[in-house]
């Protein structure tokens, strides 16, 4: 017969396995929460979410029935279409959107996002889907004609930006002695410089354009500096290579094929669309 010490010795092994057994099956649910399979998911859920500032033409913009059009607007419903999924396009202020996507509210980011070594440590780019470069939206010649920052770097200068932009973080850096004001979108930045609360407004390069074109009579100027090089990728969460795996070799199809050529000339070489905006 087994002895009471025995007996005890094999209850005490019998808990101790059922605990670790516990504490394996609690660590697996937990680490497969961590790396959700976002692709599986989205294709599960029949639907994408792609966030977007909806103020950034032609990237990015609100027509006047509230629609969302541009480039990354295509985009996104190329890479819809191809998981066979709906889009929905959720629009926020530009600088919350990868604070969005870090806390699940989005699937990927399409918002004529700068790619940076900063934001490359929060999230996952693919691209660059195109490129750009900073440019002044200004009323000021000798700012507009400007090729060296420091001659700007100025107490009675003031500028204004998007706010949480690469464009912010130029002026900070080489403008500390002027006045920043920082806007949630580009028409109120754009707004300030034609009521002269702002010298200059500075954006990427496209984007000034589309502001000259929206307001000709207001005596605007910009003038294409090259005063920074401006990669333009798809913002995605790190926790699912697979997803970026397919995002990847999609925009590889999209610029094999020549649609996305066919895109750049739809926003960048047309300005048409520019009756929908309000």
């Amino acid at each position: 017969m087994m002895t009471k010490r025995r007996l005890g010795i094999w209850i005490c092994l019998f808990l101790l396995f059922a605990f670790l057994s516990a504490c394996i099956q609690t660590q697996d649910k937990s680490a497969g929460q961590m790396a959700a399979p976002s692709l599986a998911r989205i294709i599960q859920k029949g639907e994408l979410v792609v966030g977007t500032s909806g103020s950034m033409p032609p990237f990015t913009m609100t027509t006047k029935k509230g629609d969302i059009i541009g480039l990354d607007a295509d985009i996104a419903g190329y890479l819809a279409n191809g998981m066979g999924v709906k889009l929905r396009l959720e629009t926020m202020p530009f600088s919350e959107l990868i604070q969005a996507l870090e806390q699940g509210k989005l699937d990927m980011i399409l918002s004529n996002m700068t790619i940076t070594q900063n934001r490359n440590l929060k999230v996952a780019f693919v691209g660059p889907y195109a490129t750009s470069g900073k440019a002044f939206l200004t009323k000021i010649e000798t700012i507009a004609n400007a090729k060296d920052p420091a001659v700007l770097n100025s107490p009675e200068r003031t500028f204004t930006a998007l706010k949480g932009s690469t464009s912010q973080a130029f002026l900070e850096q080489f403008f500390p002695k002027a006045k920043i004001f920082l806007a949630d979108d580009h028409d109120k930045a754009v707004e300030w410089v034609i009521e002269d609360r702002a010298d200059a407004m500075l954006a990427d390069w496209a984007m000034c354009q589309v502001a000259l074109l929206r307001h000709p009579g207001e005596g605007l100027l910009s003038i294409f500096t090259r005063l920074t090089y401006e990669p333009i990728g798809i913002g995605i969460s790190a926790n699912d290579p697979h997803l970026i795996n397919w995002v990847e070799n999609s925009l590889k199809l999209m610029k094999g094929s020549g649609y996305l050529t066919a895109l750049e000339k739809r926003w960048f070489g047309d300005g048409s669309w520019l009756l929908l905006l309000p």
